[in-house]
């Protein structure tokens, strides 16, 4: 991926990750167009820097995703670049009698059906370009769990596995598939709390490495900052170290 003269959708671009990459991009001489849930702080971020356009998009909206999938095509007709970067992430209790599904099919919703409808609805734009880059954001606890959050991390590993196999299905194509795999990082993801934690990777610290990956490794297929490596690489110590590895990190969150 070329990090300049892009025009780029970034979803969940509101806050947390997906508002840093879009300064990120945008400081870059990118178009950014921005989509999230809370239209005031798409806008805030739009007033703050020029040329950065902030778009409604409800991503748990299949008819939402075909109105702006024929939007962003008129509007924006030069688009090459999509970043499905809105999530969700809540703690849930598979213990309860009876177990409330509510949490999680919201959490597959977004985090799931979300980006493939999107990239379902533009890839026919996408395609037609000629450096289209689908970029996706999965997480180091899709190769490591949190049972705290067991959909959130089963939606991430699913992100992972779909960016493998969409990868390769258009491999023969211009098209370039690229995941983003954050660690534990200073946002509002799981609240106020996580983004003031000191055991987090502060984000400015995690976008300037991301950037510095995509700068430096143009065909990249997993954008991986060294904080997230003992995640990322759980499975490569073998079966015991990771069960050992697997128990030591939930027992410290359970704790």
């Amino acid at each position: 991926m070329q990090v300049t003269g892009n025009t780029i959708l970034i979803t969940g671009g509101g806050s947390g990750i997906g508002r840093a990459l879009a300064i990120a991009f945008h400081q870059r001489g990118n178009t950014v167009i921005v989509t999230g849930r809370r239209q005031v702080a798409l806008d805030a971020l739009a007033s703050e820097y020029p040329g950065i356009v902030a778009a409604r998009l409800d991503v748990d909206d299949p008819a939402d995703i075909q109105r702006f999938a024929e939007w962003v095509g008129k509007a924006h007709p030069a688009l090459n670049v999509l970043i499905n970067n809105a999530g969700i992430m809540q703690p849930e209790s598979w213990r309860a009698d009876p177990v409330d599904l509510a949490i999680a099919e919201a959490i597959i919703t977004t985090n799931l059906l979300g980006p493939l409808r999107l990239v379902a609805a533009l890839l026919p734009q996408l395609r037609v370009q000629p450096a289209p880059v689908i970029m996706t954001v999965s997480s180091g606890l899709a190769f490591l769990p949190l049972t705290l959050t067991p959909t959130y991390c089963a939606t991430k590993a699913a992100i992972h596995s779909f960016s493998q196999s969409l990868r390769y299905q258009l491999k023969d194509e211009a098209a370039q598939v690229i995941e983003i795999v954050p660690p534990y990082v200073q946002t509002e993801l799981m609240g106020e709390r996580q983004a003031q934690d000191p055991m987090a990777m502060p984000l400015v610290d995690f976008i300037d490495e991301v950037m510095s990956i995509l700068e430096t490794q143009p065909d990249v297929d997993e954008v991986l900052v060294k904080r997230v490596d003992p995640l990322r690489f759980s499975a490569e110590q073998g079966v015991e170290g990771y069960r050992s590895q697997f128990l030591q990190f939930n027992g410290h969150f359970h704790a």
